[in-house]
């Protein structure tokens, strides 16, 4: 693995010169958007880059964009990979592992969940402040590389406090609500039962998704802080559980998708 990061590495910074990211974000389904607040200095089709998954999910655009959001560098993942779509937990998580290597110092995150706290609703946007692996998978199973990170990686602090802080500042500046809380992921591809929602519920997750932990896993592995959100776009809470398709998770996704914007925009314009 290390060779193929190393030579993934070298392909992109011969692309990019003399460009240092200093913050990595892998955008979401419907928040790929974010992408065109960033003054671009290079963007590059996944199926370029040697050693990069191809993402297959519609809403997920497939490109590294690097360039400037409020004056701050960054490269963004706009589409990411997941366990359903076939990939191995390693495979996914590659992207995150070439983004260290290029020099980003931490990490921001956006996935679409399903509200699972009888306190939310559709649209609401949902700091992560801790996980629940429900994946039975780890992308580190295997032998450890020390030169990536431990064998015995913490995960007390996952979500970096200071960034979370942070975030709740900038909300309250520009008005933005925000909730809090923890979320599960599951391997998908379907949706979860009514039964499910449930048992995610008891377990103590706020909202369900298909991704993200894994991301947060290898970026942990190797030291980066993490800052992650859901947007909350559809409801698994009793008695309010419906029918649900991947076209309305777009739809809820994209509504809150300027907010979501403002939140990182205003949170880079700090560093």
């Amino acid at each position: 693995m290390l060779e193929k990061i190393k030579e993934t590495t070298a392909f992109i910074q011969a692309k990019i010169g003399e460009f240092k990211p200093v913050t990595g974000i892998v955008l979401g389904t419907g928040l790929g958007n974010l992408a065109k607040e960033i003054e671009t200095h290079i963007a590059l089709n996944y199926s370029e880059i040697p050693n990069f998954p191809i993402s297959t999910v519609v809403g997920h655009a497939g490109k590294l964009v690097f360039g400037a959001i409020s004056g701050h560098k960054v490269v963004a993942m706009q589409g990411r990979f997941h366990y359903y779509e076939g990939y191995t937990m390693q495979e996914l998580t590659f992207p995150i592992r070439v983004m260290k290597f290029l020099g980003i110092e931490q990490l921001f995150l956006s996935n679409a969940a399903g509200g699972t706290n009888p306190e939310f609703k559709v649209g609401d946007i949902m700091v992560i402040n801790d996980h629940i692996n429900l994946f039975y998978t780890n992308p580190l199973i295997g032998p450890n590389d020390d030169k990536l990170g431990p064998r015995f990686p913490d995960m007390h602090d996952a979500y970096d406090k200071q960034l979370i802080d942070k975030a709740f500042e900038i909300a309250k500046q520009h008005g933005i609500k925000l909730q809090q809380g923890v979320y599960a992921a599951v391997s998908g591809p379907c949706f979860e039962t009514p039964a499910e929602y449930g048992y995610i519920r008891i377990l103590g997750a706020d909202a369900i998704g298909m991704s993200t932990i894994p991301e947060v896993i290898v970026a942990r592995h190797m030291g980066l802080k993490c800052f992650a959100v859901s947007v909350i776009t559809d409801l698994g809470i009793k008695g309010m559980v419906v029918k649900v398709s991947h076209e309305e998770v777009l739809e809820a996704a994209t509504k809150a998708e300027p907010i979501l914007t403002k939140l990182v925009k205003g949170m880079l314009a700090t560093f």
